[in-house]
Order: structure tokens, then C-alpha cells, then sequence
């Protein structure tokens, strides 16, 4: 089997596990901080997405942080496969969050178009943050996924 070194269980992969928590985290934590979130569709589709994503990012977290703890990789095929068929599950997920982003970021375009004051420019700023957050917990996600894919044909 080949040994890469960002397959699952290394250092690498644990820290990118790490780099999409903290990005969802971050996605969450900005756009929950305005209290009007919920009065924009996409603003409410990038939160519950963000609310999927974390579980279970965090769930591969803990198996690649374990494996580096005790100093192996995973070597089990059955384990592999989890994290293989985890990993993708968590690539269509992702695939919904940038889908999600991608809308709240045209939102949050258009609103300061609009006539009146429908985006103050604190939660404006907030939301954009949030849209900037989701894209790159996109790319971590992405990036892993297709670093695990290689893993696949070795099993």
C-alpha cells in the first residue's frame, strides 16, 4: 500500500482537519453574530450547512488526531474506507457550503445596492467575513478529499 504522506492519520491530515473546523467555526461564529441572519435565505442555508459540516469534520478530527497520538496510520482497509467514504460525504457537504457561499456572497453584494438601509455596514462586513470563511474551509475540504482519493486505489 502506498504510504502519502497527507493520507489520513498524519500530521498533515490532522492539521487540515483542524484548519476546517476552525474555517467552519469561524464561517458560523460571524454570521451568528449579527441577529438578523435569519432574514435572508442564504444567510440561514450557509448557517445550517456550516451546522452539518462541523459534527462531522470534527468526528474525522478526532480519528486522524487519535492515529497520530499512538503513532500509526491507518493501516485497516475498513478503517480506510470510513474515512474514504467520510471524506466524500463531507465533499458533497462541502460542495452545498460553497454552494452557500457563493449565495451569501450575492447577497451581500447586492444589498448595499438597495435602496435604504437594509445592511448596516457591521453586519455587513460580519457576513462577508462569514462568505470569505465558508470559501476557505471550501478549499481544505476539497484539497483533502482529493488527497484521500489516492488512498482508494491502494486499498
Amino acid at each position: 500500500m502506498a504510504e502519502l504522506t497527507t493520507s489520513s492519520g498524519t500530521r498533515i491530515s490532522f492539521t487540515m482537519r483542524i484548519a476546517q473546523i476552525v474555517f467552519y467555526c469561524s464561517s458560523l461564529l460571524f454570521m451568528s453574530l449579527g441577529v438578523e441572519f435569519y432574514g435572508y435565505t442564504a444567510f440561514c442555508y450557509l448557517v445550517t450547512v456550516m451546522g452539518l459540516l462541523i459534527p462531522w469534520s470534527f468526528t474525522l478530527a478526532v480519528v486522524d488526531g487519535y492515529a497520530v497520538i499512538i503513532g500509526s496510520r491507518l493501516r485497516q482497509p475498513g478503517i480506510q474506507m470510513i474515512v474514504i467514504i467520510g471524506d466524500w460525504y463531507l465533499q458533497v457537504l462541502s460542495l452545498l457550503a460553497l454552494a452557500a457561499a457563493c449565495a451569501t456572497a450575492g447577497v451581500i453584494d447586492l444589498l448595499p445596492q438597495l435602496k435604504g438601509s437594509h445592511c448596516p455596514s457591521s453586519l455587513c462586513s460580519r457576513y462577508q467575513i462569514s462568505a470569505i470563511m465558508a470559501f476557505l474551509s471550501w478549499f481544505h475540504t476539497a484539497a483533502s478529499a482529493l488527497l484521500n482519493l489516492w488512498l482508494f486505489h491502494s486499498m
